[in-house]
């Protein structure tokens, strides 16, 4: 039931161009839904070449950090494959297999995403599945690859329909990414981007897509959703064996990393660490400041590192922060790696835990629940709204074109993976 972070470091940012956007677990604000939503239409087809002047060669892919997300692209509306002359022929250096409205689908783009749902699995499993529950949940990524990346095609498009902009959400993004990533300004950026041999225009693309489609989510489902206190004590009576635990703590933390410093650098930073404490005890926000200042791998979730149990930290840290209550600090406390501050955001004292301290959880949980099959419900409707064609051959992948998206259901529940929450290596933690 608790929020599930993952690691975005750079050109980490990669995380940022995630092909599809996990459902947030947090209700996003209430805004009106648009009315009498806008039926696409169908767009002109050009003439496709004869099958024998057109031999498809495949973009080649690669498992790096650019083949986790796919990047979409808004190419000119063409049915065709794109030829680059060379030696007085046209070759195919692109094969297209999907067009959601006037926007194309190519095979590296697939790829791509093929790729990353394989990453993100093995990542899911890490020590802790059967190579039986890997295979499965592999599988079960690559055959919604395809069906996600029209998905997400069609909320960005639906977001530009709906006239929103995200221009300054994007220059925010960018600039967390540079802040993260230690760079001076954009040019530095842009440098670093380009290095990783990510073109700068679909970069900043990739960003601005995913910030439209969250936006749709949350004003035409996310809006829609309520969820009243009587839900979660409800659900609370209901399952109250699920609170029992023993004592815990959630922790977000900052980061000053020293290794490899000089001693003078290293007094710097300490002066550095000491400046961060400060700022919070005179009022400035945790999160914020994580996200700005911090060195660590969870920078970018606002120095979220997960739930502890006693004897899962180091002697030192851990008679600290199982003795402070709700929200209370560490000082800056030295380390091997470097100097830390910790913040408690919930003490679980052992057995069941009061209503109070999971209410919540509970309520991103009914959230999730309800989101679900809300999405499902407005992406078919967009599907049935718009004009989605697929290569014969890839249609079970994309769900049909125009028509409702089927849950894949590929091994029974036994085989299932079940997602855990996922805890950062804090300093001194031990195996």
């Amino acid at each position: 039931m608790t929020n599930f972070w993952k690691n975005t470091s750079f050109i980490g940012a990669i995380a940022i161009l995630a092909a599809w956007p996990v459902l947030a677990q947090t209700p996003p604000a209430q805004e009106p839904a648009p009315q009498n939503p806008p039926v696409l239409e169908k767009p002109a087809m050009a003439e496709p070449e004869p099958e024998q002047k057109k031999p498809d060669v495949k973009a080649p892919t690669a498992k790096s950090p650019e083949a986790k997300t796919p990047d979409i692209k808004n190419p000119a509306a063409a049915a065709k494959p794109v030829k680059r002359p060379s030696n007085g022929e046209g070759k195919t250096v692109e094969e297209i297999i999907a067009r959601v409205n006037n926007e194309i689908i190519t095979k590296s783009e697939l790829d791509k995403a093929r790729n990353a749902a394989e990453d993100d699995a093995r990542q899911e499993c890490a020590n802790r599945c059967t190579s039986e529950q890997l295979q499965v949940a592999m599988e079960d990524g690559q055959k919604n690859s395809l069906r996600n990346l029209i998905d997400q095609s069609l909320l960005a498009q639906r977001g530009k329909d709906m006239g929103v902009s995200v221009e300054a959400d994007v220059v925010k993004q960018l600039d967390q990414i540079r802040i993260q990533n230690k760079l001076k300004d954009m040019d530095d950026l842009e440098k670093a981007v380009t290095a990783q041999g990510l073109n700068w225009d679909d970069f900043k693309s990739n960003i601005r897509n995913r910030a439209l489609t969250q936006l749709v989510i949350g004003r035409e489902v996310g809006s829609h959703i309520t969820i009243g206190r009587e839900d979660a004590r409800k659900y609370y009576e209901e399952h109250k064996k699920e609170f029992e635990r023993t004592e815990q703590v959630a922790l977000r933390a900052i980061e000053v990393k020293t290794e490899g410093k000089t001693a003078a650098e290293i007094a710097d930073l300490k002066k550095k660490a000491d400046e961060i404490y400060k700022k919070i005890n005179d009022g400035e926000d945790f999160t914020e400041l994580a996200k700005r200042r911090s060195d660590g791998a969870t920078a970018a979730q606002g120095g979220y590192l997960g739930v502890y149990k006693r004897g899962e930290l180091s002697k030192e840290l851990e008679e600290q922060v199982f003795k402070m209550k709700k929200n209370e600090i560490t000082p800056v406390t030295e380390t091997k790696q470097g100097f830390l501050i910790l913040q408690v955001l919930e003490h679980y004292a052992e057995g069941e835990q009061p209503f109070e301290k999971v209410e919540p959880e509970i309520m991103d949980h009914l959230y999730s629940q309800r989101m679900e099959p809300a999405m499902r419900e407005y992406l078919k409707t967009l599907r049935e709204q718009s004009y989605v064609v697929v290569k014969p051959g890839f249609q079970e992948m994309a769900g049909g074109g125009n028509s409702e998206i089927e849950e894949v259901n590929t091994a029974p529940e036994s085989t299932k993976v079940k997602k855990a929450h996922k805890k950062y290596l804090l300093f001194g933690k031990r195996s």
